[in-house]
């Protein structure tokens, strides 16, 4: 899948179901600090994920995600390897 239609998709779900204001979504925008998720909704997040890309982030893909950049690739890493 190309990055550009992991960012559109990405985008869709973190505006439609997250609320996030999608003005603030940058490629270095800090991720966890826009989202400001809890704990709860990060598990919803990795159900979202799971659902739309077929792959599943873990608590240590999140330690690594900085930027929404961070977290565009850390899917597209995941869809590589599932190939």
């Amino acid at each position: 899948m190309e990055k550009e239609k992991i960012v559109a998709i990405a985008n869709d779900f973190l505006i439609n179901e997250f609320e996030v204001d999608g003005d603030e979504i940058s490629n270095d925008a800090h991720f966890k600090n826009t989202l400001g998720l809890d704990s709860l909704d990060y598990i919803d997040l990795v159900v979202v994920i799971e659902s739309n890309f077929g792959v599943k982030l873990g608590e240590a893909d999140f330690k690594n995600i900085i930027t929404f950049n961070d977290f565009y690739n850390t899917i597209e890493n995941k869809i590589s390897e599932k190939i």
